[in-house]
């Protein structure tokens, strides 16, 4: 495997999901010249022996509290220990290792203050995967997360517990093993390490990387329902997309055509004499576009999160004009941005999830789809796909209680000084559920499509037929009522990680983009 180079400008969400899998990292060189400068203004105001908010304050409520040069180093330890006090279950060891990798990210931007050799401990551990355990559950997200990023500081400084290959275990056992020692903390450093979006963005970057997959993919699973249900693709005309040129809308269309072409299916019922298709087959373009556009905007959101500063204060070198005014307290690590991008994403797959389920219904009632009902071979003394379809529902109401926005809820902290948070981490990690229904909902309806194809008697597209062929391997057609559990968790999983998309496309051509 490459290296990831950090320089808190050009990292991506894709680099990051490299390194939550195992890449390892290195800073650009040019990088370390910007560290070192804003670490210079810390320690020519400490010399100076002016009061500065995160650099010999008190936090939070207790800014008023001067600290004297000896106690700095302790009080930078002292707040990692306290505020290290998430619960919940552990986050995974991918989740840690993106975490970590974006942490970095924002430190070597230059305006955090800290010290060189805090940000080399944090590449020393990806690098020799040493990986803290942190407990999800603990950010507001704003003044950063600062829970979850405590615990991981804390494994930094040689303290708390870090995954070994049994389970957690003391960080000290670690440590001696590869040969290390924790990092000394100085003014400011503790601070730098946990007020951040770190955690936030380690849960977006996972729910980008499944929804970069599952939506090109739920154009396609649309499009074994078009063929299962004999629908029309006239709606897909561009003459209608340009009569309202929504950018989502209209490569959704140009998906659906481009997987419909010469569809044998398509052409045996060209002539039929159904004038229109249910909203869940007409309107695919306006719904599954609307949700690709506010993909777009979410990624567009993350992309420049991960490349931001955002713990507090800042620090912006000017050597002509030295001292406070080169130190800002600000806001940059208020979550709002990125909360709000979470729980409106969740919202639009709820509606990806919902036209699918419609679409389900459609293939399975036999009054609209002349298709023996529920698809069993022996209706009646059999059940088919009847609660195949019940899941879906299910996994339906899942998502519909996760629309409900976590940023609509804030609550005062810290004596008031902190009286309005994002709930930032809470929506990032609800978009990561609502992704997992999602691939649920899909996999239902892709299993009960390809059992409708059976009673097809053209081909199917080609795109279609190979995702066919795919979910063949796991899921037989019916011969007799079984259990499909089983089958639609596995068919949920290749759909969210990527492999069979690539495989599609390698097969049989690209999806527009």
């Amino acid at each position: 495997m490459g290296s990831i180079k950090l320089d808190g400008n050009t990292l991506s969400s894709t680099e990051i999901s490299l390194v939550s899998m195992g890449e390892k990292v290195e800073v650009a060189s040019d990088a370390w010249l910007k560290v070192e400068a804003s670490r210079k203004v810390v320690d020519e105001i400490l010399q100076s022996g002016k009061t500065v908010y995160g650099i010999n304050t008190g936090f939070g409520a207790l800014v008023s509290e001067s600290i004297s040069p000896e106690d700095l180093a302790a009080l930078q330890v002292n707040l990692i220990r306290s505020h290290a006090c998430a619960i919940g279950e552990r986050m995974s060891i991918s989740d840690t290792r993106a975490m970590m990798c974006v942490r970095a990210n924002s430190l070597v931007k230059g305006h955090s203050g800290i010290q060189r050799t805090v940000i080399e401990q944090i590449i020393a551990y990806l690098n020799l995967d040493i990986i803290p355990v942190v407990p999800r559950i603990g950010s507001l997200g704003a003044s950063g997360d600062l829970a979850p990023l405590s615990h991981m500081a804390l494994a930094l400084i040689g303290e708390g517990e870090v995954w070994g290959e049994d389970g957690p275990i003391p960080t000290t056992s670690m440590l001696t093993e590869k040969g290390l020692i924790g990092v000394d903390l100085s003014a400011k450093d503790g601070l730098s390490l946990i007020n951040g979006t770190s955690q936030m963005c380690s849960f977006l970057t996972r729910a980008e990387n499944m929804l970069s997959n599952l939506l090109p993919l739920a154009d396609l699973i649309a499009c074994v329902s078009i063929e299962a249900r004999e629908c029309s693709i006239k709606p897909m005309d561009p003459r209608v997309q340009q009569a309202r040129p929504h950018h989502g809308q209209s490569l959704v269309a140009e998906r659906i055509t481009k997987i419909m072409d010469k569809s044998p299916i398509l052409a045996s019922h060209a002539d039929c004499d159904r004038v229109q298709d249910a909203y869940s087959f007409r309107c695919i373009p306006q719904v599954h576009g609307a949700v690709l556009e506010r993909f777009r905007n979410m990624s567009a959101t993350l992309d420049i999160e991960i490349n931001s500063a955002t713990d507090n204060p800042l620090i912006f070198p000017n050597p002509s004009n030295p001292g406070v005014d080169e130190v800002i307290s600000q806001g940059n690590f208020h979550g709002e941005v990125l909360a709000l991008a979470a729980d409106g994403m969740s919202h639009a797959i709820f509606e990806l999830a919902h036209i699918s389920e419609r679409r389900i219904d459609q293939i399975v009632d036999p009054s609209r789809s002349n298709l023996p009902a529920f698809l069993a071979t022996n209706s009646g003394l059999e059940s088919g796909m009847m609660i195949v379809h019940y899941v879906a529902a299910a996994a339906l109401a899942e998502m519909h209680g996760r629309t409900m926005p976590r940023s609509a809820f804030s609550t005062p902290t810290s004596g008031g000084q902190e009286d309005h948070v994002s709930m930032g981490a809470t929506a990032c990690w609800n978009l990561i559920q609502s992704c997992n229904h999602l691939s649920q909902v899909l996999a239902c309806e892709l299993i009960i499509a390809c059992e409708a194809l059976e009673y097809r008697n053209a081909e199917p597209a080609n795109h279609v037929k190979s995702l066919y062929t795919l979910v063949r391997k796991i899921s037989a057609p019916l011969s007799g009522d079984r259990s499909t559990s089983d089958e639609i968790e596995s068919i949920a999983t290749e759909l969210s990680n990527g492999g069979w998309l690539a495989r599609i496309e390698a097969e049989c051509g690209r999806l527009p983009r």
